[in-house]
């Protein structure tokens, strides 16, 4: 990011987050700026370092989490992270050395297709551990998974309100071969059933290449006040304990990190963002359109890919 200005890119977003769909014209006259310098800094940066998304709520349309950790020979690590990636229920995937040296997984896995989970690793790896996953703090009711009861037209438009939020209406009309009203419910339908829960605008090049990940059967709340100023990530794992993540740059003393992380969980492994990168930037955003059949009446079986 040596060749940018992160004034600008910070203005950027921070717009975008408070108008995120909304036009550049809609945006300067709201905020009683200048179109034109809005324009420019918008036609240098969008596409290219900044992306708005949309987030969704998968638990509404009958999704579960789990992360899973899988032992690849280094030899083979491109090779089955592009079989893995060739699969929609793979959310995302890194490269890992710990103890499992290979891949750490985010899979969302439809409910009633929990059971498959072991032979789908296992076409992937002989040696694997997996957990479902959910927020930390976990909520303290526990709300009932939702279905796909929606026609395929929405898992379309998901995907492309996931890649691009900002794709033009006349664009997503001509993909979906829907009417602009048309396309309106249906973005509407999601916010109101709640499985569209906002868009973020996102720097897409991360300042962290590096992670410590690790498995605690608890979580100590000193280990949250040591690591309240560093960005961390907290999991509840089910039937029992916690994920952890502590990211970082390669600039960083990587030995330093993983001593001081060990010692508050049980098992521990480092992340490389970067190894696998290239792989996740050329895989087009297409997972709902691929996980839903195409009559709408649910999802295809994760062993299909």
């Amino acid at each position: 990011m040596s060749n940018i200005n992160l004034q600008e890119v910070e203005f950027l977003v921070g717009l975008l987050n408070k108008y995120p769909t909304e036009s550049l014209r809609k945006i300067a006259e709201n905020e009683e700026i200048d179109y034109y310098r809005l324009k420019r800094i918008y036609d240098k940066y969008y596409g290219k370092y900044v992306q708005v998304n949309a987030m969704y709520n998968i638990s509404r349309i009958g999704l579960k989490s789990f992360v899973a950790f899988l032992s690849v020979p280094r030899g083979d690590l491109r090779k089955v992270a592009q079989e893995m990636f060739r699969n929609p229920y793979v959310a995302y995937l890194n490269a890992m050395f710990g103890f499992k040296n290979g891949i750490s997984a985010i899979l969302h896995i439809p409910k009633e297709q929990v059971a498959l989970i072991d032979e789908l690793l296992a076409k992937y790896s002989n040696d694997y551990e997996y957990y479902s996953v959910r927020a930390y703090p976990p909520p303290k009711e526990k709300k009932k998974s939702g279905e796909w009861n929606l026609s395929y037209e929405y898992s379309v438009l998901m995907d492309i309100l996931k890649w691009d939020a900002r794709t033009p209406m006349k664009e997503i009309s001509r993909i979906l071969g829907k009417t602009r009203p048309t396309i309106k419910y249906m973005i509407n339908r999601l916010k109101e059933e709640k499985i569209l829960t906002r868009f973020d605008a996102n720097i897409d090049t991360p300042a962290y290449d590096r992670g410590v990940i690790g498995i605690a059967n608890e979580i100590r709340e000193d280990l949250l006040e040591r690591f309240k100023d560093h960005e961390i990530m907290a999991g509840t794992l089910k039937p029992k304990g916690y994920i952890l993540e502590w990211f970082f740059s390669s600039k960083e003393d990587l030995g330093t990190k993983l001593f001081e992380f060990s010692s508050y969980v049980e098992k521990v492994g480092i992340e490389y963002f970067d190894i696998l990168e290239d792989l996740e930037k050329s895989r087009k955003y297409y997972r709902f359109s691929k996980m839903v059949k195409k009559d709408g009446s649910g999802y295809r079986s994760i062993l299909e890919f």
